[in-house]
């Protein structure tokens, strides 16, 4: 991409954060301004950590690691988030585009393999201007998108030719029980059309040497209780994404947060539930991914 291109549509980025439209929430406030919608961001980057991950899917993490950059706050309020601290309570600091870009070299210099944007939505515009200075800086691993997956098509558009690998959530089949859990209205809508999006740009994922080089991972989240409705999304991916796109299937559900105060999610998800899931998975014609058990 062209120096001119790139500038164009950082500024074009900067300019959607006058009336946010990033996500799902279409809060549509003017965070140059100060101003916070759903997501408690203002206009800037805030950042809660960086380091080196080995607990991704296993061509993403690779022998040497992610190089993972944890951003503060979230566009989604699920009342199970075992990162809250991060996401809900707003830990991190405040850090510019120049620092985000040696963020990304350091990690690049301690050998990872990608880096891995976590939580990145609504910081796309200083992500944009982060990778165009680090590329200036010879950065060129490529780039994780780490998502819940709730972005509005003209905010991933904004993404195409710098993201390399989708990473993303597909939380929920039921707007109900997204509203109930994550405070996230039309979230299948919004889900589904950002996956297609995702895949649209990238396509399915492409793996050389053990490593991911580009693509979408969907990863899926078995919730207690049937909440996360697998099957359902499970055909939204065979009939509308692709039978051979890559699904994580993980069961890592805990009840953290304020899930302990919400009947169907004291419990962690029983190896019964997850089993159905799995069976589900294969039923509907899908047979690439991984099992996540921790």
């Amino acid at each position: 991409m062209k120096a001119k291109d790139v500038k164009e549509k950082i500024d074009e980025a900067y300019q959607i954060l006058r009336s946010c439209n990033l996500c799902g929430n279409l809060c549509g406030v003017n965070r140059l301004n100060g101003q916070k919608g759903r997501c408690k961001a203002a206009g800037e980057l805030m950042v809660s950590s960086q380091n080196i991950h080995f607990g991704e899917e296993p061509p993403i993490s690779g022998k040497r690691g992610s190089g993972n950059i944890f951003f503060t706050w979230c566009s989604l309020r699920c009342l199970y988030c075992q990162n809250y601290p991060i996401s809900q309570l707003g830990v991190g600091r405040v850090v510019t585009s120049q620092e985000l870009a040696e963020m990304m070299i350091y990690l690049e210099k301690k050998g990872c393999h990608n880096v891995n944007l976590v939580t990145p939505t609504h910081f796309i515009p200083q992500i944009i201007e982060g990778v165009s200075k680090a590329k200036d800086m010879g950065f060129h691993l490529p780039l994780v998108y780490n998502t819940s997956g709730y972005e509005t098509k003209s905010a991933l558009k904004l993404l195409e030719g710098i993201i390399d690998i989708y990473l993303v959530d597909m939380r929920y089949s039921d707007n109900g029980i997204a509203n109930t859990l994550s405070q996230a209205k039309n979230y299948t809508r919004v889900n589904r059309d950002a996956v297609k999006t995702m895949y649209s740009q990238v396509g399915n994922l492409k793996i050389k040497d053990g490593l991911a080089t580009q693509g979408v991972i969907i990863r899926h989240l078995v919730l207690p209780n049937k909440l996360a409705g697998s099957k359902k999304t499970f055909e939204f991916i065979q009939k509308k994404v692709s039978e051979k796109a890559w699904v994580s299937l993980m069961m890592q559900y805990f009840p953290a947060y304020k899930a302990l105060n919400f009947r169907l999610l004291k419990r962690k998800t029983t190896k019964k539930e997850y089993q159905k899931v799995f069976e589900e998975f294969f039923e509907v014609g899908l047979s690439n991914g991984w099992i996540q058990l921790n």
